[in-house]
């Protein structure tokens, strides 16, 4: 691909495509899997996320195909439930990673982005005078009522959120598809946080794993889209819960229109102080050729704090 433009949107994408036990080659422009039923083509150009699943083996050619289309791969755990390893996204410069960091490293801004993260959660306006522990407060309230009016809508029995990892079947129906829907939802959130990119660790409210900002993100969208379709899903007297929560997620992420909303949803938490007025490093994805500037400590901060190109001389390795 010589021109970055020519990257597809990822709010124009598909969801996403879990994958186990199969191989998954090139096919023509794009890729297929081949499993016990034969051969199946993947649109890649219209794929945000390929979820790789135990017993799946993918070439060399396929990887760099989903790369050509802005498709970030995921290696992830039996049925999903856990995510080891994520492909790059789209993007090539690194105004966004910069603006992430610069408000995640103030106290002040982060404090403002984490009310505004809790204040998306809430359908009315909050009291402006709340302090932090209070929402907090208000938001675990507003959760366990999300769990209460699921449980009585679906007539599904609720004791409270519990699961194992090491042991997995342990968990009654709803809990295991709970978690085979966050890790659909977070899949596709860590997608959408690469492809404009950001980074999954950076994270506001959550901090201290890989998956932080993930966490910071998919948390606005559990109580819409996760919960009542684990309900849902676990009132089904199913063997395969986990299954049947993935179809059901895919098609409430397209009624939802989550593609559409992730990215307009971090770019208003991040609307804040300062920070707002970011470096603009788009010429980095328009020209993958583009010489790397240099930052200058001596000049202002921005666009204006860097030398554009040339050769460091005071470095090293000049």
């Amino acid at each position: 691909m010589d021109d970055l433009r020519q990257l597809p949107r990822f709010d124009d994408s598909l969801s996403f495509l879990y994958l186990e036990h199969a191989r998954i080659e090139q096919h023509d422009k794009a890729i297929a899997f081949h499993d016990a039923d034969g051969l199946t083509p993947v649109p890649a150009a219209s794929l945000a996320l390929l979820m790789l699943g135990p017993g799946t083996s993918i070439t060399h050619a396929a990887i760099k195909a989903l790369a050509d289309n802005n498709c970030t791969v995921a290696w992830v755990g039996e049925e999903g439930v856990r995510l080891y390893a994520a492909g790059i996204g789209g993007t090539r410069g690194s105004a966004a990673l910069i603006r992430q960091a610069t408000l995640v490293s103030n106290p002040q801004l982060r404090l403002q982005v984490v009310v505004r993260m809790y204040r998306k959660r809430f359908p009315g306006a909050l009291d402006p005078n709340l302090t932090l522990q209070q929402i907090r407060g208000k938001e675990g309230v507003r959760v366990r009522e999300a769990y209460a009016a699921a449980s009585k809508a679906s007539g599904v029995p609720w004791t409270g959120r519990n699961y194992k990892r090491g042991d997995w079947s342990a968990a009654d129906p709803v809990n295991r598809a709970l978690s085979a829907g966050n890790a659909c939802l977070y899949g596709v959130v860590q997608a959408a946080i690469l492809s404009a990119g950001y980074s999954p660790a950076l994270g506001f409210i959550h901090t201290g794993k890989q998956l932080s900002f993930v966490y910071d993100i998919a948390d606005l969208y559990k109580g819409e889209l996760i919960i009542p379709t684990a309900f849902d899903t676990a009132a089904w007297i199913t063997p395969s819960v986990e299954r049947q929560m993935r179809i059901a997620c895919r098609e409430k992420f397209r009624q939802a229109r989550l593609m559409q909303r992730i990215i307009p949803d971090i770019e208003d938490v991040f609307n804040v102080g300062e920070a707002s007025a970011a470096t603009d490093d788009a010429a980095w994805d328009m020209d993958p050729a583009a010489p790397v500037a240099l930052w200058d400590p001596n000049r202002a901060t921005g666009t204006e704090g860097r030398t554009e190109g040339g050769v460091n001389y005071g470095s090293d390795d000049a």
